[in-house]
């Protein structure tokens, strides 16, 4: 069967902040780019920080300036979450600041039907919202036991790529989630598309997930 496009193009806000990981960001902002090659006006892809000041990527290595502040940006219809360095992970989710402005953005907006999408440790910056609260979810091997720790009341799952529970997409480490990314362009734009990303990447990527 043909797949139809949607007539509706989705904002998909990538959340950059200082030290985050560069491929957690750049992995899947990617495959939604050329998403929008292949099926134009798809996806509007924007980045988005506290502040429109300049973040640094993990080392220093890259100053990033997001296309809107909090204030400012288009309401999202899902939020890429990437992850960074655990022990910098460690440090925002106890950063009262941060919690009262980024991750209240992203609460406010989950709660109002925005998709949810983390990458690698990017779900551990979520613990203590209630977003995890029920869900299945993954992060990078390294950071399972912390992750399982940190939320009792949800049900960590080891040795998966990504999981998706629909408002909710969580991922194992790093290139995982190119692999989550891939798997939602084919769950909305059609396998077809996806095949074509994949070969555009020359990617060899693994399908191996949990749908609930």
């Amino acid at each position: 069967m043909k797949h139809e496009q949607k007539s509706k193009t989705m904002n998909v806000a990538f959340l950059v902040y200082d030290q985050v990981e560069v491929l957690d960001l750049n992995g899947p902002l990617d495959v939604f780019v050329k998403a929008n090659v292949i099926q134009p006006d798809s996806y509007y892809c924007f980045t988005v920080g506290k502040t429109k000041e300049a973040i640094y990527t993990e080392a220093n290595t890259m100053a990033l300036i997001p296309t809107y502040d909090l204030q400012t940006c288009p309401k999202p219809d899902m939020i890429v979450i990437p992850g960074a360095n655990p022990d910098q992970i460690m440090k925002y989710s106890k950063d009262e600041n941060f919690r009262e402005t980024v991750l209240k953005w992203i609460k406010n907006n989950y709660n109002t039907g925005t998709v949810v999408f983390t990458v690698c440790t990017g779900s551990m910056l979520l613990s203590g919202t209630d977003i995890l609260t029920g869900h299945d979810i993954t992060t990078h091997s390294m950071l399972l036991d912390v992750l399982e720790q940190h939320n009792p009341e949800a049900h960590v799952i080891r040795n998966v790529r990504y999981i998706d529970q629909e408002q909710l997409i969580t991922t194992a480490g790093i290139t995982a989630g190119i692999d989550a990314a891939l798997y939602l362009i084919g769950k909305q734009l059609g396998q077809e598309t996806a095949d074509t990303i994949v070969k555009l990447f020359e990617y060899q990527n693994s399908k191996a997930d949990v749908s609930v």
